[in-house]
């Protein structure tokens, strides 16, 4: 049902973490006789916290979902590990635009989208690459725990 959803109400689906997760969306799309960006979720640092590929995974699946027709992968996803100081995730920044470079490459075409960096790190995470960049925080405030 979530799949069905986010076909429906969303441009953009930046999270797909697997190739489970991709035939489901292209269900959804064909369904709905429409066409799906998506981009691929990378889990870096390997955090068991967060979703997302192994690098190696992503990119021995990439094929499998570039090969779905409604889904158009335009690119890479991640959310690095927190660190007080933005240049500490500089280095994970770098090894993400490098995967997004080779996924390019296993492609034949340019993915446009790089999603990472954040309110604490976006300017790092735009010197590196990125094309997004989720700065909630810094336009809203941080959020209120109850």
């Amino acid at each position: 049902n979530k799949c069905r959803d986010a076909v429906e109400l969303f441009e953009m689906i930046q999270s797909v973490d697997s190739l489970e997760l991709a035939r489901e969306l292209q269900k959804r799309a064909e369904h709905s006789a429409r066409s799906m960006p998506v981009l691929l979720e990378v889990n870096l640092a390997g955090e068991a916290s967060k979703f997302g590929y192994r690098p190696e995974h992503v990119l021995a699946e990439l094929r499998d979902i570039n090969a779905l027709s409604r889904l158009e992968v335009h690119g890479l996803m991640t959310v690095p590990p927190w660190a007080p100081e933005p240049e500490q995730v500089r280095p994970v920044f770098r090894r993400m635009r490098e995967l997004k470079e080779h996924c390019e490459q296993i492609l034949g075409a340019p993915l446009p989208h790089l999603s990472m960096g954040m309110s604490g790190d976006f300017e790092v995470a735009i010197e590196e690459g990125a094309t997004i960049v989720r700065i909630g925080t810094a336009l809203f405030g941080p959020r209120i725990r109850k």
